[in-house]
């Protein structure tokens, strides 16, 4: 029988969900997805100078906007809690006096000042820098003496210095050996009486029955650490896949510099989490090589850790953009409305009231912008104009090219005249076919005609189409905008 599937995403909450973290935790749910395993979410908020409830509560935020949702963890609970690290204390220490009894530790005295004169000397002889094992034979009596002396200590791990190699198999990266010399015997609980991180990932994910380890591959140089505390615990290792890292486009890890970097931030910006879910699974993963739009069943039926690249991803920001939109246009009005009404909401364009009542009349604002837009955070400022009633603002520099001419005179009286027939039906086939006899009444080009009367009606010589905008606008608002301008 196989052994039950269980990852885990551990973000420490230090900050916003980052993209890299969040691609580090699409592939874990894809793959429990996929091969009916358990995700499962674990804080680890050890850091406590830099950790807060507030970023804890907005990674958990991005994660369900994301639809990462976690079998286990914060909120949902489980049979291997708790999932926050800091209400872990007791496990931690119940595990160190097993490592004790088991003498696969030892308390380390030598000062922090003491420690760094020894590795000044060694770097200036060029010697192995690290820890000289100095308190690793220290006898039962004076251990005592010591400890009863109040002395400082930490609790390093005995490594077998018999061993010539850490070697394991990176599901990614392939076969990996770390000779023992490069390792001494490290900290794992500090003299504050704090584990580090490389003891307490390991007791947690043993505790938690953690079977994959799917993470960044800057963790890759703690792994051989973590494989002695396993060993210690007399623990079976966990599957390790290292995920190489997400760069930007001038070659560097991506940061702040090459633009948002945090999950929080896109959707602010209002991309869509189909769409960010699509391109963060694309970086570092693909189905064929050559398909780039899938569905979230698509890529969990198909997602496998043999298919992860040992190379690290650019992060696009412009094929972002681009698959964003595409995504916009397939999604239907309806479900266009919905998710554009926060902004409306924000903006204070339109009352959750009015959007319910004109239902409609907003669906038909999607066809004319989605083809302009890449966000919906890009939506209003193009269709405020709409929803301004008989005011709307004007561009100074459309308003004086357009309006202040004795071209833009005549076509504004002209265009008055003709709307103002109240025969004319409303509707934008009605409009356009009025119009369009104008250019030819009054001697001009089409362009300054047409370019007029959308400063008038939009404030703008860059508009939504014309005839469609003025029938959402209505007639009555129209005209009372063109005899505003027509009058100054």
């Amino acid at each position: 029988m196989s052994k039950e599937i269980r990852v885990r995403f551990a973000p420490s909450p230090t900050g916003f969900l980052h993209i890299g973290g969040a691609r580090t935790a699409l592939y874990n749910w894809a793959y429990a997805q996929r091969l009916g395993g358990t995700f499962i979410l674990r804080i680890e908020d050890t850091d406590q100078e830099r950790s807060t409830p507030e970023n804890t509560a907005q990674i958990v935020s991005s994660l369900k906007w994301l639809g990462l949702t976690w079998d286990e963890g914060p909120e949902m609970g489980g049979a291997f809690g708790p999932y926050i690290q800091s209400e872990r204390a007791p496990l931690y220490s119940e595990v160190l006096e097993q490592l004790k009894q088991t003498q696969k530790v030892y308390p380390c005295f030598c000062t922090p000042e003491l420690l760094n004169e020894k590795r000044e000397i060694a770097q200036a002889e060029k010697r192995y820098t690290g820890y000289d094992r100095s308190c690793r034979d220290l006898s039962e009596a004076e251990v005592e003496q010591l400890t009863l002396a109040g002395t400082p200590h930490v609790w390093r791990l005995k490594l077998p210095l018999e061993r010539e190699s850490v070697d394991f198999e990176d599901a990614v990266f392939g076969p990996i050996s770390v000779p023992m010399s490069q390792l001494d015997d490290f900290i794992i609980l500090r003299t504050d009486g704090t584990p580090t991180y490389n003891y307490v990932v390991c007791v947690d994910d043993v505790l938690m029955q953690i079977s994959h380890v799917i993470r960044g591959d800057d963790h890759l140089s703690n792994t051989p650490k973590q494989i002695m505390v396993y060993e210690a615990m007399g623990a079976p290792l966990p599957v390790f896949a290292h995920l190489s890292m997400i760069l930007g486009s001038d070659g560097k890890r991506l940061s702040k510099r090459h633009g948002a970097t945090s999950v929080d931030t896109y959707e602010q910006e209002g991309f869509l989490s189909d769409a960010l879910f699509n391109y963060l699974a694309l970086l570092g993963w693909s189905l064929d090589g050559q398909t780039t739009l899938m569905s979230r069943e698509l890529i969990t039926t198909h997602f496998s850790l043999d298919r992860i690249s040992k190379n690290p991803a650019v992060f696009d920001p412009e094929k972002l953009a681009w698959m964003n939109q595409v995504y916009l246009k397939e999604m239907g009005a309806a479900a266009f409305v919905a998710a554009w009404e926060p902004y409306l909401l924000s903006d204070g364009l339109a009352t959750s009231e009015e959007i319910a009542n004109r239902q409609s009349w907003f669906e038909s604002v999607y066809p004319l912008v989605v083809e302009r837009i890449h966000t919906l955070s890009e939506v209003n400022e193009k269709v405020s104009y709409l929803l301004s009633g008989n005011y709307v603002e004007l561009d100074e520099k459309s308003q004086e090219k357009c309006l202040q001419t004795e071209e833009g005179g005549r076509v504004l009286q002209a265009c008055l005249s003709l709307l103002s027939n109240q025969e004319l039906s409303w509707n934008t086939a009605s409009i356009e076919s009025a119009l369009r006899t104008l250019p030819e009444q009054l001697g001009l080009k089409p362009k300054v005609v047409f370019q007029t009367i959308r400063v008038a009606i939009s404030g703008n010589m860059v508009s939504l189409p014309l005839f469609e905008s003025m029938e959402l606008i209505g007639k009555e608002a129209c005209l009372a905008r063109i005899e505003r301008v027509s009058s100054r």
